[in-house]
């Protein structure tokens, strides 16, 4: 995984700001921002929260998959934070259910149960999961997590 950032300050602006970032926040941004001070990519890919101020800074985020295809898209109002374990976790599921034939639950974390999709019979659970199972629902089957 990559991480990349668009501001929409100017590259000086970042400086400040990176700074204050790492010093109140305890960690290190050290990936490439890129700036967009006429905001011409974050109004192309509407990045900015609609009734959003003009200085208002880019909330969205996206997860784009090695194929180039979008897996998620998240766009954050300005008072609400933004998580970043929670958009790591986003990306654990969305490479967990990649390889395999599972769906991660509301709330899951690594290494938690995760469900057998719909696309695998029942019967055919056992030699794909040889782990175990536990039928819910018929269309609610849970095993552990394939590659723990």
């Amino acid at each position: 995984m990559k991480v990349i950032a668009l501001s929409v300050d100017p590259v000086e602006s970042h400086k400040s700001w990176i700074n204050d970032i790492n010093e109140t926040q305890n960690v290190e941004v050290n990936f490439p921002i890129i700036a967009d001070p006429d905001r011409k990519i974050a109004e192309a890919y509407d990045m900015i929260h609609p009734n959003a101020s003009l200085t208002m800074t880019v909330r969205s985020l996206f997860i784009i998959a090695p194929d180039k295809t979008i897996k998620l898209i998240i766009t954050y109002p300005a008072s609400t934070g933004r998580n970043f374990q929670e958009i790591l976790r986003v990306i654990d599921s969305l490479q967990l259910t990649a390889k395999y034939s599972v769906a991660t639950p509301a709330d899951w974390k690594d290494g938690e149960d995760v469900v057998v999709t719909a696309a695998i019979k029942t019967e055919d659970i056992p030699a794909k999961f040889p782990k175990g199972h536990t039928i819910i629902k018929p269309y609610l089957r849970m095993t552990p997590q394939p590659n723990k």
